[in-house]
């Protein structure tokens, strides 16, 4: 039900960019924490009804988590996709889809 929810939410994200030329952004951060300093990189880009994102996490001891995604809609249905890797090397894939 939560990712029916996402989905849905990513839904009308993706619509109201499609209305729009293909969108692109990138952020970045750098902070510190009680362990040292971590950072976040991120991009992703919207363009004909479909959405991409890849993210990547390095921690202070300089393990890594990355984290890339994908969500589209056509004809009334939409579906989502999230591949996440730890930084043991563990990866958990994801797929939800949602119909109207």
């Amino acid at each position: 039900m939560r990712n029916a929810f996402i989905i849905s939410a990513l839904a009308a994200f993706v619509s109201l960019a499609s209305a729009a030329e293909a969108e692109a952004w990138e952020r970045k951060s750098v902070f510190s924490g009680p362990r040292g300093e971590n950072s976040l990189s991120a991009t992703g880009s919207c363009a004909d009804r479909s959405c991409t994102r890849e993210a990547t996490g390095t921690g202070a001891a300089g393990r890594t988590a990355t984290r890339s995604g994908a969500v589209g809609c056509a004809d009334g249905a939409c579906s989502g996709s999230r591949k996440t890797t730890g930084p043991a090397g563990r990866t958990v894939n994801r797929n939800s889809s949602v119909t109207r």
